[in-house]
């Protein structure tokens, strides 16, 4: 792409020149068409990046055209719509078009004297008075000045991006204390290292809420419209369940810790977009906060009795015969493991019976077999059979437990991503471009195989000491 744009090797940036040639004609035509014709999941790396250098080229073209300007309104206008200058001028009479229509040639050109002269007194008096302009026309949507500075402090912070960060390695030293702690027994040293463990993932939660509340600020709209959002709630109430469950198993804490860095590893991958939009129409409604805050957050209960099912069936393969505590702190995770379910299934239940009474209101009918109205059912009638396990003679042990609490969660993956991405309906407006199966996925799912047929192999032994 560099050479054909016409790059040396030490360019960093491109002018907008050189994607044209002697002709004026556009140097990446072809590869765009070729690009726009394939799926987008048969897309490679160069396909992608011509699309994004070609939204670059098209966005610098806007702004050479004033168009991306818009930054005029028009006074009664029915929808508070802002116009760019051409746009606006034509709509407006009198003083306000020849204001409009003159202002930005006075701006560029005290701009341009600016630059030779070193003096921006009359560039800033021109950005004063379409300042004051767009304050007297358009005061019915002009943005608070709080709110944009809290915006410009969000984009800068990247709360989440580092928080991802800041819980793996977190969670990573706490488990591996807790771990210590198990096997070694306890110590002062020990103890206190724990203890202020605890309180740093304290911390993290508390700037996580804060993030999602600035968020929601910004927004003006509950924070899990769209699959960046709903990613970073699901992280906050994973380790909300984490600390419902972690006071007495600060394992169950420090578990969640780790999962929540792997929630927002994925919430930063390339194919989720972090932009902050304005809602489409249907999600308009205060069932927004309702539905979908009860049925995200469901998967945080359940991703965490995931999670905990995988470590009990760590502890079959790794712990020494005979250990009574290992013992009994694989009896406490599966118990915590059945309670972290059952909130989660009765969330979920909930959730799915609220979401066909919105369905009512926005579609006129409480449920039509839509991709995602079916995989949720899917979801609810799987883990209402892991709940009752138990009443089932031949399922009544730890491992089948722990086994099923952690692969009945794919059909979790399957609702939330499967459906949004692989298949369609009246909830794509969630979704994203079809993209290819990551890689991880599947080293994931044979790791997972492996160790239940590792933990399979060992349960034997490891009641019989029980």
């Amino acid at each position: 792409l560099r050479k054909k744009v016409g790059l040396g090797k030490d360019d960093k940036y491109a002018s907008f020149d050189q994607f044209f040639n002697e002709n004026f004609q556009y140097k990446l035509s072809e590869d765009i068409e070729v690009a726009n014709r394939k799926k987008p999941a048969e897309r490679g790396k160069y396909d992608k990046d011509v699309l994004q250098v070609d939204e670059r080229v098209s966005i610098a073209f806007m702004v050479y055209q004033n168009s991306m300007l818009r930054i005029f309104p028009v006074q009664g206008d029915p929808n508070n719509r802002w116009y760019a200058p051409t746009e606006a001028a034509e709509h407006l009479h009198g003083q306000d078009s020849l204001f409009v229509a003159g202002i930005l040639s006075m701006y560029f050109e005290a701009v341009e004297k600016g630059f030779e002269s070193g003096n921006w007194g009359d560039a800033n008096k021109a950005l004063a008075l379409i300042n004051t302009y767009q304050q007297k026309v358009g005061k019915d949507v002009v943005i608070p000045e709080s709110k944009l500075k809290a915006e410009i402090f969000y984009n800068k912070a990247r709360l989440f991006n580092n928080l991802f960060f800041y819980y793996f390695t977190i969670g990573l030293i706490f488990l591996i204390l807790l771990f210590v702690q198990l096997f070694r027994g306890n110590g002062k040293i020990l103890n206190g290292l724990i203890t202020g463990f605890y309180w740093l993932v304290v911390i993290g939660f508390l700037v996580h809420t804060a993030g999602l509340i600035l968020l929601w600020y910004v927004a003006g709209h509950a924070p899990w419209s769209n699959a960046y959002e709903s990613m970073v709630y699901i992280a906050w109430a994973t380790l909300l369940s984490g600390f419902l469950f972690g006071k007495k198993s600060k394992i169950t804490l420090a578990a969640t810790a780790l999962l929540t860095s792997f929630i927002l590893m994925v919430a930063h991958l390339n194919w989720l977009d972090p932009e902050i939009t304005n809602l489409v129409p249907v999600l308009n409604s205060y069932w927004l906060m309702i539905h979908v805050a009860i049925i995200t957050a469901s998967y945080g209960f359940l991703a965490l009795g995931a999670l905990l099912g995988f470590f009990n069936l760590l502890l079959i393969i790794t712990s020494p015969r005979g250990n009574e505590k290992i013992q009994l702190t694989f009896k406490e995770l599966t118990t915590i493991n059945e309670m972290t379910i059952t909130i989660g299934l009765f969330m979920l239940t909930v959730g799915t019976f609220l979401g066909g009474v919105w369905a009512n209101e926005s579609w006129g009918r409480y449920w039509g077999w839509d991709a995602k109205e079916t995989w949720a059912l899917a979801s609810v009638l799987v883990y209402s059979f892991v709940a009752h396990m138990r009443f089932i003679p031949g399922l009544r042990g730890g491992f089948a437990y722990n086994f099923a609490a952690l692969v009945s969660f794919s059909a979790i993956i399957m609702t939330y991503f499967g459906v949004n991405y692989y298949l369609s309906g009246l909830h794509s407006y969630a979704a994203g471009d079809p993209v290819p199966v990551p890689n991880f996925v599947y080293y994931t799912f044979a790791i997972v195989m492996v160790i239940i047929a590792a933990a399979y192999y060992r349960y034997q032994t490891f009641v019989s000491k029980e």
